[in-house]
């Protein structure tokens, strides 16, 4: 049965798809995502700042860490110490290519860029793709000072070709690649580079803290142009791989979004845009119980224990300051309630023995609880319930997912 997808569902969907094509990388996600909140009325505030002269009731706030997460929150009219929390946390990252610190190689004629492989991606999906370079770079301003500034180059620079079939017969029975030798992306031919004189490809007064000799010239330049800097004015960046082919609203019926990053800008971006409407609407005055709060982490693909992780000090250090005495603290947690929202596995048409018989959640066919006997999700009994009966007060769906015994 094919479901249909209403109107306001499509209108949704098309305003993430211009979230993600924004946010190549978590700092955009964290950047679009605070453009969002502040429209909305969000008041940016620090971790180093004094929070107490500045809290007020019917306030709202949001504060970052190391640009690439993000935690916002409302006070409700009648708010005290003590009060809980309901957080809705996500993640902004997803897995992908990372420039190495020195990243430059050449091969028989060609520019390469040397790349780190980041999280649990399907690595054969980046082969034969239009790819760039999107991040953040740290370059001298006028005055004198450092800034990080965003990048995010809209063309294609770089592709990791596939060897052709004429010389490997077996490709299609066993495709099997060395991470490290044969996943290299290639940036352009040595020989062009040469012909062409530009006078930001002549890189010089590098020093001990400059980068300028770990990285093709070339590479710097495109950097460089793209920030309105020279070359030597790039003393850091991080940088990350990305396709350039845009998320589109595809299927006969456009009930499918086309699009990398799903997991996990999707929730990100509901997380976002459901406290930003919320606190725009009449009903934001009549906020009564705990803090409504939002967590976009960073580092979830490869185990929270970043800074800007989930394990991180983020949101204990949030409880801590809204409660600030241990009693208070405790009473404060005891209180709260969070919710990992996250990407389900819709079952697969061509692989349909890879769900459990009873639970195979469908494509637009509501929520899906995640279970685990050995609690690898958080759902339990009286969380599941909650989520459930205010899933049913807005007439969606609920489905429930686990996992086979034999994966």
């Amino acid at each position: 049965m094919m479901l249909p997808v209403s109107q306001s569902s499509s209108e949704a969907a098309r305003r993430f798809i211009t979230f993600v094509n924004a946010s190549p990388t978590p700092f955009h996600a964290i950047h679009n995502a605070s453009i969002r909140l502040e429209a909305s009325g969000f008041k940016k505030i620090r971790e180093a700042d004094d929070w107490e002269k500045n809290l007020q009731p019917r306030g709202k706030y949001y504060f970052t860490r190391n640009q690439s997460s993000l935690v916002a929150f409302t006070i409700p009219p009648n708010w005290k110490a003590g009060a809980g929390l309901s957080i809705v946390a996500t993640h902004v990252d997803s897995p992908n290519l990372r420039v190495r610190p020195i990243s430059k190689r050449e091969k028989i004629g060609y520019l390469q860029v040397g790349v780190e492989t980041y999280g649990g991606g399907i690595w054969h999906s980046w082969f034969d793709r239009d790819l760039s370079l999107a991040g953040r770079v740290v370059v001298t301003q006028q005055d004198g000072t450092f800034q990080s500034k965003l990048i995010k180059v809209d063309r294609p620079l770089l592709r990791i070709p596939t060897l052709a079939i004429h010389l490997d017969r077996n490709v299609n029975d066993n495709l099997k690649f060395n991470q490290e030798t044969e996943f290299v992306p290639i940036l352009g031919l040595v020989a062009e580079t040469l012909n062409k004189t530009s006078k930001d490809d002549r890189v010089s007064n590098a020093t001990a803290a400059s980068i300028q000799g770990n990285h093709h010239p070339a590479l710097l330049s495109v950097i460089a142009n793209e920030l309105s800097v020279s070359p030597e004015e790039i003393h850091d960046f991080e940088l990350h791989l990305y396709d350039t082919q845009s998320s589109v609203l595809g299927g006969v019926n456009n009930e499918f979004m086309f699009s990398p990053r799903m997991d996990n800008q999707v929730c990100s971006f509901c997380a976002v845009d459901a406290i930003s409407t919320y606190a725009s609407s009449s009903n934001f005055n009549l906020l009564e119980g705990n803090v409504n709060c939002i967590a976009l982490f960073n580092h979830e693909e490869i185990g929270s224990v970043s800074t800007s992780g989930a394990e991180s000090s983020l949101i204990p250090s949030l409880l801590q300051r809204l409660s600030p005495t241990p009693a208070l603290h405790s009473q404060s947690v005891a209180r709260s309630f969070l919710v990992s929202a996250d990407m389900g596995h819709a079952i697969h048409p061509n692989y349909t023995s890879k769900h459990e018989d009873n639970h195979q959640p469908i494509m637009n066919g509501g929520i899906v609880i995640k279970t685990n006997a050995k609690q690898k999700y958080a759902s339990d009994a009286i969380g599941s319930f909650i989520v459930k009966k205010l899933v049913e007060r807005k007439g969606g769906k609920v489905q429930e997912y686990e996992v086979r015994n034999d994966m």
